[in-house]
This record gives structure tokens, C-alpha cells and sequence, in this order.
């Protein structure tokens, strides 16, 4: 098996291979296609150049891995950072672990899909697009909902995740005050739908029901593909996603790790 960085020789081998299964390459396409100079993709080639698997490194932290476990196993060899947000897939779990001495965060994922004409839409609530000065209510929102995940979240980081991807959000607001909102990366090729928060106060309301309805709405008229992804253990919001369309995909298992 030789291990490779990925260059423009290579790059035709690397667009064929991951537009065969789009929903499971979403994140290295999209990195590759929005922000290439902030990722790294290595590739793993068996004896006939073909891809067995590939690892992308997006701004020294973020690392997804696919590819068969042996692939797996070489490309951590590789990966040198000391501190990772990783997820691969679940058949990945033992190599990760290995690798990293440290895991302070550890879960299973589930990536769910949605294809145009599958949707069950329920909008039950008033939604609108919020303004670039409720991106501290946003931030707040998300540091509430899920420490594990958005505890460091501030305003500024929506401000530049917005000019980075320039994504949809829609929210719900109680007298002006943002309650529930979500939150897309919106292209022609796939969505990706994340985060979905609403306030402890306004839960088991059907906002979230509401929210995800209503990007949905807007995602299928620009493309024929939505994904959202749940902690398996997450069964409330699965139910969610469930009874608007999504289907269960593939799962992955994530580590935030130290070596």
C-alpha cells in the first residue's frame, strides 16, 4: 500500500472515486471545493493505484478517515498532529483509540440522508432568516444545547463560518428573542444540515420539527440531496429527522483525542 498526498495528477483518481458515494465523501469534497487551503487530503493506493482509502486533515484539527480498516491503520502512521477531532467509520473505532493515548470525547454518529421527493415537511412554526447581529443569540443557543460539541462557540465564529460557506440559517424567536434555529451549507451537489438547538425551555414543541422542515424546503429547490448527522443515542432528535424523511446512512465514530 503506498501513501500519498493528494496532487493535481491525482485529483481526477480522487474526484471519481468520491463522487461514487457522495453522502459518505461530504466532507472532503467540500473542504477540497471551498476552502483548499485549509485541507489536506492523503490517499492510500493498493498495487493498481486505486484508492483504498484516504484521510483529510482541514486546518490542522479536523480529520476525517474512510477507506478499509488496513488502509486506516496506514494513514494514522501518518498523522501527526497532537491533538484531533476525528471521525471515521465504525469499523475505525480500535485504530483511533490505538493511536490516541487521551480521548476526551467519544461517540457514535449516524449520517442520515434525504433525497428530493422523500420529504415530509412540518412546518408548524413561524421560521425566518436571522440578522448578522443575532449571531450572539445563535452562538449562545448552540453553547447551550451541546457543550460537548459547541462550548466554545462565539459570534465571531458564526460571523466567519457564514463568509467561509456562506450558509442558510432559520430561526424562531419568542417576542424577539431567538428560541430555536438551524443551520446549512448549502450547494448544488449535497446540503448538510448542522446545527439544530432550541432553548431547554421551548423543548418538546415541535420547533425543531419546524426548523429542519423549513431548510429542507429551501435546500431541495437548489439541490437533490440533504444530510444531517445524530449522535446515535440522540433518540429524540432521530424521531425527528425520522418522521421528516431522513433514512439512516452509515455510521462513524468520532474521538476528540490527545496523543
Amino acid at each position: 500500500m503506498r501513501i500519498v498526498r493528494l496532487d493535481s495528477g491525482l485529483e481526477p483518481l480522487f474526484w471519481e472515486h468520491v463522487t461514487q458515494d457522495i453522502p459518505n465523501y461530504y466532507f472532503p469534497i467540500l473542504r477540497l471545493k471551498r476552502q483548499r487551503e485549509f485541507t489536506e487530503i492523503v490517499l492510500a493506493l493498493d498495487e493498481e493505484n486505486r484508492i483504498e482509502g484516504l484521510m483529510m486533515i482541514y486546518r490542522n484539527v479536523a480529520v476525517q478517515l474512510r477507506g478499509s480498516v488496513d488502509a486506516a491503520k496506514a494513514l494514522l502512521e501518518r498523522l501527526n498532529l497532537d491533538k484531533v477531532d476525528i471521525q471515521g467509520e465504525i469499523e475505525h473505532k480500535e485504530a483511533i483509540l490505538t493511536k490516541f493515548a487521551h480521548v476526551r470525547k467519544s461517540s457514535e454518529i449516524v449520517l442520515m440522508t434525504l433525497q428530493k421527493g422523500e420529504e415530509n415537511l412540518q412546518i408548524r412554526h413561524t421560521t425566518e432568516v436571522p440578522t448578522p447581529e443575532d449571531a450572539e443569540e445563535i452562538a449562545d443557543l448552540m453553547r447551550r444545547g451541546s457543550p460537548d460539541w459547541w462550548g466554545d462557540t462565539t459570534a465571531e465564529r458564526i460571523s466567519a463560518w457564514n463568509a467561509a460557506e456562506q450558509r442558510l440559517w432559520l430561526g424562531t424567536k419568542d417576542d424577539s428573542r431567538l428560541i430555536s434555529v438551524g443551520g446549512a451549507t448549502v450547494d448544488d451537489w449535497a446540503t448538510n444540515i448542522v446545527p439544530v438547538v432550541t432553548h431547554e425551555d421551548y423543548r418538546n414543541r415541535g420547533y425543531a420539527t419546524s426548523i429542519v422542515s423549513a431548510l429542507v424546503e429551501q435546500i431541495i429547490q437548489k439541490s437533490n440531496l440533504c444530510l444531517i448527522h445524530v449522535e446515535s443515542d440522540n433518540e429524540p432528535a432521530i424521531r425527528v429527522y425520522t418522521k421528516i424523511g431522513f433514512k439512516p446512512y452509515k455510521r462513524y465514530c468520532f474521538a476528540r483525542a490527545e496523543r
